[in-house]
């Protein structure tokens, strides 16, 4: 298979266009924790964050819809019911806000 075909048939799936991305997702998230804070709080840019932030956010909903469009189009069986659960509670799971203990 040449290159070409390879490159144009990544996207051609749910499961291939998922896995490129939540590597986006990914990547988007470690720019946002390894180089955006540190330039808010060391180097006094908050505009880093805020920019990185909205990357990050939307890809992180691009990120939800090709999971539920690979759940969907792949009829993943009951067998993989935990995974399918674990799979989108671990991508919702930085939703979940803790209260800060009252003094």
């Amino acid at each position: 298979m040449a290159r070409e075909d390879r490159e144009r048939s990544m996207l051609t799936t749910p499961i291939s266009r998922l896995r490129v991305v939540a590597f986006a997702e990914g990547c988007s998230y470690l720019l946002l924790l390894r180089v955006a804070m540190p330039l808010k709080y060391f180097a006094g840019l908050p505009l880093a964050v805020k920019i990185v932030g909205s990357l990050h956010g939307a890809l992180f909903f691009l990120f939800c819809a090709t999971l539920l469009q690979a759940l969907v189009v792949a009829r993943w069986s009951d067998a993989t019911r935990g995974r399918r659960v674990r799979l989108v509670s671990g991508a919702l799971r930085h939703f979940r806000h803790r209260r800060a203990p009252e003094e």
